[in-house]
């Protein structure tokens, strides 16, 4: 199981991502460019010092990353077909999440394997993507089984 975050707008948004990962046991793919750079003050706050501790792969672009990925791609969308709590996560399922402001392109939506929504109340748009992702994360490792 893996995380991608494609074109992420916030440091601290990807801290707190990295961070959960790195509690999960769960490798992070960093799909460049990225709204801020690497080293950013604010990504090491969020992340503390659990970032050190997680796998990162950082890629230069959506081709480079799609060239190296081996595993089915989840997006979680909010234009997504299939509803979180009626998806099944397999173990080498790679979550992928867009940036907060743009989401990610059609041709990246087209190209999912899986499209998945997180139901929310009517009149609501979205949740923070760090929050989306450990909601993903958690109910793939429910069913896939967490790491020892």
């Amino acid at each position: 199981m893996r995380v991608a975050l494609y074109q992420p707008d916030i440091a601290g948004n990807v801290g707190t991502i990295l961070r959960t990962a790195a509690c999960l046991g769960i490798g992070v793919d960093l799909i460049e460019p990225m709204g801020f750079a690497f080293g950013d003050r604010s990504l090491a706050r969020a992340g503390m010092d659990y970032v050190r501790d997680v796998q990162v792969t950082r890629h230069l672009d959506w081709a480079a990353f799609e060239r190296q990925a081996s595993g089915r791609l989840v997006l979680m969308t909010t234009r997504g077909a299939t509803r979180l709590d009626q998806t099944l996560f397999d173990p080498h399922d790679i979550v992928l999440l867009g940036s907060e402001s743009a989401g990610v392109p059609d041709p990246v939506h087209v190209r999912a394997d899986l499209r998945v929504v997180i139901p929310l109340r009517a009149g609501f748009r979205s949740l923070n993507v760090s929050v989306a992702a450990a909601m993903a994360l958690g109910e793939a490792l429910r069913q896939t089984g967490w790491p020892a």
